[in-house]
């Protein structure tokens, strides 16, 4: 489990195949304090560590991780965020964040303003049904509040910390993020029977008072 709030940014040193599985080696100012096991969010993706050598850590995707993240684009040199995962005894500052990523969404723009930036990000359509105004939304490993819903698209405000210690601060038109929705939203839906069919945006069923009655409520 992770929160969202990115500790360090370390660089991609290599990209290469092993069998069935993609290996990434990812330089970071942590990477003498992991051991082999440990899980580390890689720009969102939930990642174990299979090798560390004091100065970079090697990690290895699957072909569904690598289908549904941007990281079948990702190549040596580029930058991405890190996060540990979160201690059992450790202060919950962000939001839920499972590592888990969902897909991924097209960068439309960053606008900035003298003090904050304003980031506009079109989603899947399937996506779409759990991003809420004021609902928590991970980007690239980053806990966003969404700011404003419109169709496929949404926003959120970025403050200044957060593009200076982040990569979202190097994000333009026309880029790709990983996104994580809401956990929680997705477990409601599954318990109340509304899961939309694989790929579609609208839900299988309503909720009405009588499914309410039958749940007992």
């Amino acid at each position: 489990m992770f929160t969202g709030l990115v500790e360090a940014v370390g660089t991609i040193v290599s990209v290469s195949r092993r069998g069935d599985v993609t290996v990434f080696r990812v330089g970071s100012p942590f990477a003498g304090e992991l051991k082999r096991g440990e899980s580390v969010a890689v720009s969102g993706v939930c990642t174990t560590v299979t090798e560390c050598d004091g100065v970079s850590f090697a990690v290895e995707l699957t072909g569904e991780t690598m289908s549904v993240s941007r990281f079948s684009f990702v190549t040596a040199g580029e930058r991405v965020n890190l996060e540990r995962a979160l201690p059992a005894d450790g202060r919950l500052d962000g939001h839920f964040v499972a590592g888990h990523v969902d897909g991924t969404a097209l960068v439309m723009s960053l606008r900035r303003g003298r003090h904050a930036a304003e980031l506009w990000l079109n989603l899947p359509p399937e996506l779409t049904r759990y991003v809420v105004r004021k609902g928590s939304l991970c980007v690239d490993g980053v806990s966003l509040t969404v700011a404003a819903v419109e169709g496929n698209a949404c926003s959120a405000a970025v403050i200044p910390e957060t593009l200076a210690r982040t990569t979202l601060g190097t994000l333009a038109a026309g880029k790709r993020v990983n996104v994580e929705t809401d956990l929680i939203a997705r477990y409601v839906e599954k318990l109340m029977g509304l899961e939309a069919p694989r790929g579609s945006s609208e839900a299988s069923g309503t909720l009405t008072r009588e499914k309410l009655v039958q749940m007992g409520w």
